[in-house]
């Protein structure tokens, strides 16, 4: 029985497709099954998913270390659709917009027909836009949003952001030189040239290899963004001038890279999911503003999405292994 406080309910399938997980660290053991419909809770829009846009945490939660899952748990952060049906103290308007979002890893994820999100998570979708486009952003370009938002704004000034050949690094070029900030990268040769065309002044090869470190007397940068990993991010601290700003992507610094009353930097560590668990909703208001005007920036053709490599719904645990496995250049995305 639909609860009267759920609308749009009645209209749905008793039952949808999903992938759940089986307690495995491998993506190809993940099972495609059938699930029970179930009403949205309070507060939440269920989506029927169009997209589902696949990302390296998606396997990397797989071996189950950075998260307290139990088996038979659908998996899967980013997703886009419309929404179906909303529950109690979500406007109707809700119903039939199409949207895009950033799931809660301890909730139903993307990797299903249908996803129950909290409303306040959901970004809208631009009129014209292609869902797939809008189904790549969340993750990469929310998370580039929240690294710039470490950085007090300062035209002009360096900026070193390290592992930009991916998918956050292709947002943070771009939002970091439309901030004003003169913008060098670090990543392997063949993505210079469309890093380049994204807004970069100069292009170095990286990562450092694990007995580098970025030499003591060259310190040029006001801030680092470095989404390779905690090691790596340690290893470019010698890189910042005095009073400047390490961002910490992947990973965090557990102890100070640098002598006390020395450079006097600001560490910081990126995490969209800080906000699924302290968030409130003045928070979530000013994320979703922020993803729903950088859709637009992508609608308007001022800044650009990353290349797509798209397959069917079938297909997504044979994807999601080949992205672990770095087997393609370009966005993995799954169509339903």
């Amino acid at each position: 029985m639909c609860d009267e406080n759920v609308q749009n309910f009645e209209a749905l399938p008793a039952d949808y497709r999903a992938w759940r997980w089986r307690n495995s660290a491998e993506p190809q053991d993940l099972a495609l099954e059938s699930i029970p419909m179930a009403p949205p809770a309070p507060g939440q829009a269920l989506v029927r998913n169009q997209v589902i846009g696949l990302n390296p945490v998606d396997w990397k939660v797989l071996g189950g270390a950075l998260v307290d899952w139990r088996g038979g748990k659908v998996p899967g952060v980013d997703g886009a659709g419309i929404v179906v049906a909303v529950g109690d103290g979500v406007a109707s308007e809700w119903l039939g917009q199409r949207v895009a979002y950033h799931q809660n890893l301890q909730q139903p994820g993307s990797f299903a027909e249908y996803t129950p999100i909290v409303a306040r998570a959901l970004l809208r979708v631009p009129d014209g836009m292609d869902v797939s486009v809008a189904a790549s952003f969340p993750c990469p370009g929310l998370t580039a949003w929240l690294a710039l938002e470490k950085v007090p704004p300062q035209p002009g000034s360096p900026v070193l952001i390290s592992g930009a050949g991916g998918a956050v690094g292709h947002y943070l070029v771009q939002l970091a030189a439309a901030r004003g900030f003169s913008v060098t990268t670090l990543s392997h040769a063949r993505h210079w040239a469309r890093l380049q065309a994204l807004g970069a002044s100069e292009c170095l090869a990286g990562p450092l290899a694990a007995d580098q470190r970025w030499p003591q007397d060259d310190a040029r940068f006001y801030a680092v963004i470095d989404s390779v990993n905690e090691r790596h991010a340690a290893q470019l601290a010698p890189a910042l001038l005095a009073n400047g700003h390490l961002v910490c992507i992947q990973g965090r610094l557990e102890q100070w890279p640098c002598a006390p009353f020395g450079r006097a930097l600001s560490l910081h560590e990126v995490a969209l999911g800080a906000l699924h668990r302290f968030g409130d909703d003045a928070s979530w208001s000013r994320l979703t503003a922020a993803g729903e005007r950088l859709l637009s920036e992508i609608a308007g053709q001022r800044l650009q999405p990353e290349a797509q490599v798209v397959r069917e719904f079938s297909e997504l645990a044979r994807l999601l292994d080949d992205l672990r496995h770095r087997q393609f250049s370009g966005k993995p995305l799954v169509r339903l």
